[in-house]
Protein backbone atom coordinates (compact mmCIF):
# COMPACT_ATOMS: atom_id res chain seq x y z
CA UNK A 1 0.00 0.00 0.00
CA UNK A 2 0.94 3.26 -1.31
CA UNK A 3 -1.33 5.75 -0.98
CA UNK A 4 -5.24 5.75 1.33
CA UNK A 5 -7.62 8.14 1.36
CA UNK A 6 -9.30 8.53 5.45
CA UNK A 7 -12.61 9.87 5.16
CA UNK A 8 -13.54 11.05 8.05
CA UNK A 9 -11.06 12.27 10.61
CA UNK A 10 -12.50 11.39 14.17
CA UNK A 11 -10.54 9.38 16.64
CA UNK A 12 -10.50 6.24 14.45
CA UNK A 13 -9.68 7.72 11.47
CA UNK A 14 -7.00 10.06 12.56
CA UNK A 15 -5.39 7.28 14.52
CA UNK A 16 -5.24 4.69 11.34
CA UNK A 17 -3.93 7.75 9.36
CA UNK A 18 -1.45 8.55 11.71
CA UNK A 19 -0.28 4.95 11.96
CA UNK A 20 -0.41 4.76 8.06
CA UNK A 21 1.93 7.86 7.88
CA UNK A 22 4.46 6.27 9.98
CA UNK A 23 4.93 3.64 7.65
CA UNK A 24 5.61 5.96 5.01
CA UNK A 25 1.86 5.69 3.27
CA UNK A 26 0.88 8.98 1.93
CA UNK A 27 -2.12 9.62 3.45
CA UNK A 28 -5.18 11.93 2.17
CA UNK A 29 -7.57 13.09 4.52
CA UNK A 30 -11.16 14.63 4.28
CA UNK A 31 -13.83 15.54 6.39
CA UNK A 32 -17.25 16.88 6.30
CA UNK A 33 -15.85 19.40 8.57
CA UNK A 34 -12.65 20.63 6.31
CA UNK A 35 -11.69 22.23 9.69
CA UNK A 36 -11.57 18.74 11.48
CA UNK A 37 -9.23 17.37 8.25
CA UNK A 38 -7.21 20.49 8.52
CA UNK A 39 -6.56 19.43 12.33
CA UNK A 40 -5.64 16.26 11.89
CA UNK A 41 -3.05 17.01 8.98
CA UNK A 42 -1.79 19.27 11.60
CA UNK A 43 -0.99 16.47 13.82
CA UNK A 44 0.80 15.07 11.04
CA UNK A 45 -1.78 12.31 10.08
CA UNK A 46 -1.43 13.16 6.77
CA UNK A 47 -2.38 15.94 3.80
CA UNK A 48 -5.78 17.72 3.61
CA UNK A 49 -5.50 17.94 -0.21
CA UNK A 50 -7.35 15.95 -2.45
CA UNK A 51 -5.06 12.82 -4.25
CA UNK A 52 -4.87 13.02 -7.95
CA UNK A 53 -6.48 10.16 -8.61
CA UNK A 54 -7.47 6.81 -7.52
CA UNK A 55 -5.35 5.52 -4.04
CA UNK A 56 -5.07 1.88 -3.11
CA UNK A 57 -7.30 2.42 -0.38
CA UNK A 58 -10.17 4.16 1.16
CA UNK A 59 -10.74 4.19 5.09
CA UNK A 60 -14.12 5.33 5.32
CA UNK A 61 -14.62 6.34 8.94
CA UNK A 62 -17.96 7.92 9.28
CA UNK A 63 -20.52 7.12 11.89
CA UNK A 64 -22.78 3.77 11.29
CA UNK A 65 -25.36 5.56 10.03
CA UNK A 66 -23.94 7.38 7.43
CA UNK A 67 -21.43 4.97 6.66
CA UNK A 68 -23.08 2.99 3.62
CA UNK A 69 -23.79 6.92 1.61
CA UNK A 70 -20.13 7.64 2.09
CA UNK A 71 -19.04 4.59 1.32
CA UNK A 72 -21.58 4.52 -1.76
CA UNK A 73 -20.24 7.63 -3.19
CA UNK A 74 -16.73 6.91 -2.78
CA UNK A 75 -17.07 3.69 -5.33
CA UNK A 76 -19.12 5.70 -7.21
CA UNK A 77 -16.61 8.01 -8.06
CA UNK A 78 -13.40 5.62 -8.15
CA UNK A 79 -11.64 6.71 -5.75
CA UNK A 80 -9.62 4.18 -4.39
CA UNK A 81 -8.76 0.40 -5.45
CA UNK A 82 -10.03 -1.30 -2.46
CA UNK A 83 -12.46 0.29 0.59
CA UNK A 84 -13.15 -0.43 3.49
CA UNK A 85 -14.79 0.50 6.48
CA UNK A 86 -13.92 1.13 10.44
CA UNK A 87 -17.79 1.61 11.64
CA UNK A 88 -18.65 -0.85 14.98
CA UNK A 89 -21.34 -2.25 13.04
CA UNK A 90 -21.02 -4.45 9.99
CA UNK A 91 -24.41 -6.50 8.87
CA UNK A 92 -25.93 -3.05 8.33
CA UNK A 93 -23.37 -1.31 6.10
CA UNK A 94 -22.97 -3.82 3.76
CA UNK A 95 -26.75 -4.50 3.12
CA UNK A 96 -27.47 -1.23 2.65
CA UNK A 97 -24.56 -1.18 -0.49
CA UNK A 98 -26.15 -4.37 -1.73
CA UNK A 99 -29.91 -2.74 -2.25
CA UNK A 100 -27.94 -0.01 -4.12
CA UNK A 101 -26.63 -2.18 -6.63
CA UNK A 102 -23.43 -2.03 -5.98
CA UNK A 103 -20.79 -3.96 -6.68
CA UNK A 104 -18.84 -5.30 -3.62
CA UNK A 105 -15.93 -7.00 -4.59
CA UNK A 106 -13.69 -4.22 -3.88
CA UNK A 107 -15.60 -3.50 -0.37
CA UNK A 108 -14.51 -5.32 2.95
CA UNK A 109 -15.83 -4.29 6.51
CA UNK A 110 -13.97 -4.03 9.22
CA UNK A 111 -14.44 -3.20 12.52
CA UNK A 112 -11.26 -2.07 15.01
CA UNK A 113 -11.75 -3.14 18.41
CA UNK A 114 -10.19 0.17 19.92
CA UNK A 115 -11.34 3.14 21.64
CA UNK A 116 -11.14 6.21 24.10
CA UNK A 117 -13.81 7.95 26.25
CA UNK A 118 -12.64 10.70 23.83
CA UNK A 119 -13.87 11.76 20.40
CA UNK A 120 -12.36 14.07 17.47
CA UNK A 121 -8.80 14.13 15.91
CA UNK A 122 -7.29 15.62 19.40
CA UNK A 123 -7.74 12.65 20.78
CA UNK A 124 -6.11 10.55 18.55
CA UNK A 125 -2.67 8.43 18.97
CA UNK A 126 -0.59 6.29 16.40
CA UNK A 127 -0.31 3.38 18.65
CA UNK A 128 -3.97 3.27 19.49
CA UNK A 129 -4.88 -0.33 17.78
CA UNK A 130 -1.50 -2.19 18.96
CA UNK A 131 -2.31 -5.08 20.15
CA UNK A 132 -6.21 -5.07 20.03
CA UNK A 133 -8.28 -7.29 17.89
CA UNK A 134 -9.57 -5.69 14.44
CA UNK A 135 -12.16 -7.67 13.18
CA UNK A 136 -12.42 -8.30 9.55
CA UNK A 137 -15.59 -9.64 7.35
CA UNK A 138 -14.91 -10.28 4.31
CA UNK A 139 -17.22 -12.99 1.97
CA UNK A 140 -17.15 -15.01 -1.20
CA UNK A 141 -17.46 -12.05 -3.27
CA UNK A 142 -14.74 -10.44 -1.73
CA UNK A 143 -11.91 -9.41 -3.91
CA UNK A 144 -8.49 -11.00 -2.39
CA UNK A 145 -6.17 -8.03 -3.60
CA UNK A 146 -8.58 -6.02 -0.98
CA UNK A 147 -8.41 -8.36 1.98
CA UNK A 148 -5.10 -7.95 1.89
CA UNK A 149 -4.88 -4.55 1.76
CA UNK A 150 -6.83 -4.50 4.53
CA UNK A 151 -4.74 -7.19 6.33
CA UNK A 152 -1.57 -5.22 5.31
CA UNK A 153 -3.42 -1.87 6.84
CA UNK A 154 -3.89 -3.84 10.16
CA UNK A 155 -0.47 -5.01 10.12
CA UNK A 156 0.71 -1.09 9.95
CA UNK A 157 -1.52 -0.48 12.74
CA UNK A 158 0.22 -3.32 14.39
CA UNK A 159 -3.30 -4.57 15.58
CA UNK A 160 -4.60 -8.26 15.75
CA UNK A 161 -6.44 -9.50 12.85
CA UNK A 162 -10.16 -11.27 13.42
CA UNK A 163 -11.67 -12.57 10.48
CA UNK A 164 -16.10 -13.04 11.52
CA UNK A 165 -18.98 -13.37 9.96
CA UNK A 166 -21.04 -9.52 9.73
CA UNK A 167 -23.67 -10.61 11.35
CA UNK A 168 -21.93 -12.20 14.30
CA UNK A 169 -19.81 -9.65 14.86
CA UNK A 170 -22.56 -7.36 15.43
CA UNK A 171 -23.85 -9.99 17.87
CA UNK A 172 -20.75 -10.41 19.96
CA UNK A 173 -20.30 -6.58 19.87
CA UNK A 174 -23.49 -6.25 21.91
CA UNK A 175 -22.08 -8.43 23.95
CA UNK A 176 -19.25 -6.78 24.84
CA UNK A 177 -19.06 -2.92 24.14
CA UNK A 178 -22.56 -1.77 23.25
CA UNK A 179 -25.00 -3.37 26.32
CA UNK A 180 -22.12 -2.84 28.80
CA UNK A 181 -21.95 0.81 27.38
CA UNK A 182 -25.46 1.10 28.65
CA UNK A 183 -25.70 -0.28 31.82
CA UNK A 184 -22.50 1.58 32.34
CA UNK A 185 -24.36 4.87 31.76
CA UNK A 186 -27.79 3.72 33.63
CA UNK A 187 -25.09 3.15 37.08
CA UNK A 188 -23.99 6.09 36.66
CA UNK A 189 -27.26 8.11 35.96
CA UNK A 190 -27.79 7.27 39.81
CA UNK A 191 -24.85 9.79 40.99
CA UNK A 192 -26.91 12.57 38.84
CA UNK A 193 -28.85 13.60 41.26
CA UNK A 194 -27.17 11.79 44.63
CA UNK A 195 -26.39 13.84 47.43
CA UNK A 196 -22.79 15.19 47.62
CA UNK A 197 -22.07 13.27 50.83
CA UNK A 198 -22.88 9.85 49.31
CA UNK A 199 -20.63 10.65 45.88
CA UNK A 200 -17.30 11.58 47.94
CA UNK A 201 -17.67 7.84 48.91
CA UNK A 202 -17.06 7.01 45.71
CA UNK A 203 -14.11 4.35 45.56
CA UNK A 204 -12.33 2.66 42.10
CA UNK A 205 -15.35 0.06 42.17
CA UNK A 206 -17.72 2.66 41.13
CA UNK A 207 -15.28 4.52 38.78
CA UNK A 208 -14.39 1.45 36.85
CA UNK A 209 -17.98 0.60 36.18
CA UNK A 210 -18.92 3.87 34.99
CA UNK A 211 -15.48 4.92 32.76
CA UNK A 212 -16.90 4.83 29.61
CA UNK A 213 -20.37 6.29 30.89
CA UNK A 214 -17.89 8.95 29.93
CA UNK A 215 -17.97 8.81 26.35
CA UNK A 216 -19.82 11.43 23.72
CA UNK A 217 -23.90 10.53 23.81
CA UNK A 218 -23.97 11.67 20.28
CA UNK A 219 -21.62 9.43 19.19
CA UNK A 220 -23.68 6.50 21.26
CA UNK A 221 -26.55 7.25 19.54
CA UNK A 222 -25.25 6.45 16.20
CA UNK A 223 -23.72 3.27 17.33
CA UNK A 224 -26.48 1.90 19.01
CA UNK A 225 -29.19 3.00 16.32
CA UNK A 226 -27.38 0.81 13.87
CA UNK A 227 -27.43 -2.09 16.69
CA UNK A 228 -30.62 -1.88 18.11
CA UNK A 229 -31.96 -5.78 17.64
CA UNK A 230 -29.25 -7.61 19.73
CA UNK A 231 -28.44 -4.95 22.54
CA UNK A 232 -32.64 -5.21 23.10
CA UNK A 233 -32.35 -8.32 23.68
CA UNK A 234 -29.20 -8.53 25.84
CA UNK A 235 -30.72 -5.89 27.82
CA UNK A 236 -33.78 -8.03 27.95
CA UNK A 237 -31.70 -10.81 29.77
CA UNK A 238 -30.17 -8.43 32.24
CA UNK A 239 -34.06 -6.97 33.05
CA UNK A 240 -34.95 -10.77 33.62
CA UNK A 241 -31.85 -11.11 35.92
CA UNK A 242 -32.60 -7.70 37.63
CA UNK A 243 -35.90 -8.61 38.75
CA UNK A 244 -34.76 -11.61 40.18
CA UNK A 245 -32.37 -10.00 42.13
CA UNK A 246 -34.64 -8.00 43.16
CA UNK A 247 -36.98 -10.22 44.28
CA UNK A 248 -34.00 -11.89 46.44
CA UNK A 249 -33.02 -8.36 48.20
CA UNK A 250 -36.67 -8.41 49.49
CA UNK A 251 -36.85 -11.63 50.36
CA UNK A 252 -33.91 -11.01 52.68
CA UNK A 253 -35.79 -8.16 54.33
CA UNK A 254 -38.46 -10.52 55.48
CA UNK A 255 -39.15 -11.89 59.34
CA UNK A 256 -39.73 -15.17 57.84
CA UNK A 257 -36.19 -17.53 57.91
CA UNK A 258 -37.39 -19.80 55.09
CA UNK A 259 -37.96 -16.31 52.65
CA UNK A 260 -34.53 -15.08 54.08
CA UNK A 261 -32.39 -18.37 53.01
CA UNK A 262 -34.46 -17.76 49.68
CA UNK A 263 -32.92 -14.82 49.26
CA UNK A 264 -29.34 -15.36 49.84
CA UNK A 265 -29.48 -18.25 47.70
CA UNK A 266 -31.00 -16.07 44.72
CA UNK A 267 -28.57 -13.21 45.33
CA UNK A 268 -25.30 -16.00 45.82
CA UNK A 269 -26.33 -17.17 42.21
CA UNK A 270 -26.26 -13.83 40.43
CA UNK A 271 -22.60 -13.50 42.13
CA UNK A 272 -21.66 -16.91 41.37
CA UNK A 273 -23.04 -16.25 37.57
CA UNK A 274 -20.52 -13.78 37.49
CA UNK A 275 -17.99 -15.21 38.61
CA UNK A 276 -18.28 -17.82 36.01
CA UNK A 277 -18.68 -15.11 33.72
CA UNK A 278 -15.79 -12.54 34.60
CA UNK A 279 -13.07 -15.68 34.43
CA UNK A 280 -14.16 -15.91 30.66
CA UNK A 281 -13.12 -11.81 29.56
CA UNK A 282 -9.56 -12.72 28.21
CA UNK A 283 -6.24 -11.64 30.16
CA UNK A 284 -2.42 -10.01 29.46
CA UNK A 285 -2.47 -10.06 25.37
CA UNK A 286 -5.56 -12.04 24.97
CA UNK A 287 -4.21 -15.14 26.74
CA UNK A 288 -5.91 -17.28 28.74
CA UNK A 289 -6.83 -15.03 32.23
CA UNK A 290 -4.04 -15.34 35.00
CA UNK A 291 -5.11 -15.06 39.07
CA UNK A 292 -2.34 -12.69 40.04
CA UNK A 293 -1.12 -11.67 43.76
CA UNK A 294 -1.97 -7.75 44.54
CA UNK A 295 0.43 -6.05 46.42
CA UNK A 296 -0.60 -2.47 47.59
CA UNK A 297 1.61 -0.19 47.82
CA UNK A 298 1.21 3.85 49.78
CA UNK A 299 2.08 6.58 47.68
CA UNK A 300 2.07 10.20 48.05
CA UNK A 301 0.38 12.33 45.07
CA UNK A 302 4.02 13.81 43.85
CA UNK A 303 6.03 14.06 41.08
CA UNK A 304 7.94 11.12 40.18
CA UNK A 305 6.31 8.36 42.65
CA UNK A 306 5.09 6.73 40.08
CA UNK A 307 8.45 6.12 38.59
CA UNK A 308 9.81 5.18 41.88
CA UNK A 309 7.94 2.61 42.42
CA UNK A 310 8.10 0.55 39.31
CA UNK A 311 12.17 1.18 39.54
CA UNK A 312 12.41 -0.81 42.87
CA UNK A 313 10.05 -3.25 41.97
CA UNK A 314 12.65 -4.02 39.15
CA UNK A 315 15.34 -4.06 41.39
CA UNK A 316 12.98 -6.15 43.55
CA UNK A 317 13.49 -8.60 40.28
CA UNK A 318 9.18 -8.45 40.13
CA UNK A 319 7.79 -8.23 36.65
CA UNK A 320 4.40 -5.92 37.09
CA UNK A 321 1.94 -7.35 34.98
CA UNK A 322 -1.01 -4.92 35.70
CA UNK A 323 -1.50 -1.77 37.80
CA UNK A 324 -4.54 0.33 39.26
CA UNK A 325 -4.63 3.46 41.40
CA UNK A 326 -7.17 4.56 43.82
CA UNK A 327 -6.56 7.86 45.32
CA UNK A 328 -7.63 8.25 48.84
CA UNK A 329 -10.45 10.94 49.77
CA UNK A 330 -9.58 14.85 50.47
CA UNK A 331 -5.75 13.26 50.46
CA UNK A 332 -3.06 13.83 48.33
CA UNK A 333 -1.94 10.49 48.83
CA UNK A 334 -3.02 7.37 47.08
CA UNK A 335 -3.15 3.24 46.93
CA UNK A 336 -1.05 1.62 44.14
CA UNK A 337 -2.06 -1.96 43.25
CA UNK A 338 0.94 -3.81 41.71
CA UNK A 339 -0.21 -7.35 40.20
CA UNK A 340 2.11 -9.84 39.85
CA UNK A 341 2.80 -13.32 39.94
CA UNK A 342 1.99 -15.26 43.02
CA UNK A 343 5.98 -16.48 43.56
CA UNK A 344 7.49 -12.63 42.85
CA UNK A 345 4.80 -11.27 45.76
CA UNK A 346 7.31 -11.91 48.57
CA UNK A 347 10.31 -10.42 46.87
CA UNK A 348 8.31 -8.03 46.01
CA UNK A 349 7.18 -7.26 49.39
CA UNK A 350 10.28 -7.24 50.97
CA UNK A 351 11.98 -5.33 48.40
CA UNK A 352 9.96 -2.75 48.76
CA UNK A 353 9.54 -2.29 52.36
CA UNK A 354 13.41 -2.18 52.57
CA UNK A 355 13.51 0.95 50.26
CA UNK A 356 10.90 2.57 52.52
CA UNK A 357 7.67 1.85 51.20
CA UNK A 358 4.31 1.23 52.86
CA UNK A 359 2.76 -1.48 52.31
CA UNK A 360 -1.15 -2.39 52.97
CA UNK A 361 -1.71 -5.74 54.10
Amino acid sequence: MRTALVIGTGLIGTSAALALNRRGVVVHLTDHDPEQARTAAALGAGTDELPDGPVDLAIVAAPPAHVADVLADAMRRGAARGYIDVASVKGGPRRELQERGLDLAPYIGTHPMSGRERSGPLAATGDLFEGRPWVLTPTRDTDTEVLNLALELVSHCRAVPVVMDADAHDRAVALVSHMPHLVSSMVAARLEHAEEAAVRLCGQGIRDVTRIAASDPRMWIDILSANPGPVADLLTDVAADLEETVRALRALQSSDEGKRREGSTGIENVLRRGNAGQVRVPGKHGSAPRVYETVTVLIDDQPGQLARIFADAERAGANIEDVRIEHATGQQAGLVQLMVEPKAAPALITGLRERGWAIRQ
